[in-house]
């Protein structure tokens, strides 16, 4: 199975301002405990996309699975703030079919690569 992307969300580049002020109270201890918790929330998710799906898993002690065939995506959304757009991550959402989204992913670095892989794949059928 060849990876064409594999990222966990991005800690810094998503959230500047949440880590600058976490930054700043590692001192009194309560900063440390908020990076901890954070990187753990952002290894426990991560994105991969393959030459045929996509795979999202979130989870630490429980895990959740979502997998799509790249031949049944309908939608791909990019949505990217300005401090988004200017640190290069953003979220990703996934449509099959319907109004609601089937993968979410936050805080991704180079969104646009998946939007790219998904497209270049369905002009190939």
């Amino acid at each position: 199975m060849n990876e064409l992307y594999s990222h966990h969300p991005a800690m810094f580049r998503s959230n500047p301002l949440g880590f600058i002020l976490a930054l700043i109270l590692v001192p009194v201890g309560v900063g440390i405990l908020i990076f901890l918790y954070w990187f753990l929330m952002n290894k426990s998710s991560k994105l991969v996309v393959t030459e045929h799906s996509v795979l999202f898993e979130k989870g630490l002690l429980s895990k959740e699975r979502s997998e799509i065939d790249l031949d049944g995506i309908r939608t791909v959304k990019v949505l990217q703030s300005l401090t988004n757009r200017m640190f290069g991550v953003g979220t990703i959402e996934l449509y099959t079919s319907g109004d609601k989204p089937e993968i979410v992913a936050k805080g991704m670095p180079d969104p646009n690569k998946v939007r790219e892989i998904v497209k270049a794949r369905q002009a190939k059928n």
